[in-house]
């Protein structure tokens, strides 16, 4: 009987981000959003590129000045706005979903709130609004609040599937909650965004390269890609 997985140990951890920071140079994290705005950028990234989201998000904010504006838009306008970021109905849909929840509950459409409660019940809050799941949260907290959480995006998803900290076959989802215990809580925002550069530049979904990998010794996937083979 095979004996569970347990996951990476935190020196192994603590070894891939210093490899990774070696290749990527000093970590640089950006400038806090306000916690509504992440939830709505967030929500833009899903299924796009950032340059994408980032375009659709500047483009909202410039149609509609204030988030009250997008709640009580026609879903067509607010759809019309964040259409570079794809899927444009349904994220329109679920922001103004989202607005609207908040607005029900705060009595405005602000989350600074948040600010005052735990990890624990910040993360439930936000897991609690239409369409926000572990991921989206997980961003909330760690980019807009500086709470220690590790969001699994796509990226990190391949990366961590690839490197064996993970079981074939783990959804996002689980992989998130499985991993999040095992990352040093001090490292869990600057390790999220060196996997995200590693499996845009290094470590990508198609032709990954293997080859120049500076952690290839450490992964179950890379390990087993003969040289010839590498693209």
């Amino acid at each position: 009987m095979t004996a569970p997985m347990t996951g990476p140990d935190p020196e192994t951890i603590r070894e891939v981000l210093r490899r990774l920071r070696a290749r990527q140079g000093p970590f640089r994290p950006g400038a806090p959003l306000p916690i509504i705005d992440q939830v709505v950028a967030t929500v833009l990234s899903q299924n796009t590129s950032d340059v994408n989201s980032g375009r659709a998000f500047a483009r909202l904010k410039e149609r509609f000045p204030s988030w009250e504006q997008v709640a009580d838009a026609p879903p067509d306008e607010v759809a019309d706005a964040i259409r570079p970021g794809g899927l444009a109905a349904v994220k329109a849909r679920r922001i103004q979903e989202i607005l609207a929840e908040i607005e029900r509950r705060e009595g405005r459409i602000d989350l600074d709130r948040l600010r005052g409660l735990g990890d624990e019940e910040a993360e439930a809050y936000l897991t609690s609004l239409p369409g926000v799941g572990p991921k989206t949260a997980a961003c909330v907290l760690v980019f807009a609040m500086g709470r220690p959480a590790f969001p699994v995006d796509t990226h990190v998803h391949r990366i961590v599937t690839r490197l064996g900290w993970v079981p074939p076959g783990t959804t996002a989802a689980k992989a998130q909650a499985l991993l999040t215990p095992l990352v040093p809580p001090e490292i869990r925002h600057e390790l999220h965004v060196a996997f995200i550069v590693h499996g845009r530049t290094v470590c990508r979904a198609l032709a990954p390269r293997c080859g120049e990998c500076e952690l290839r010794d450490l992964c179950a996937y890379g390990g087993a890609v003969p040289v010839s083979g590498e693209g």
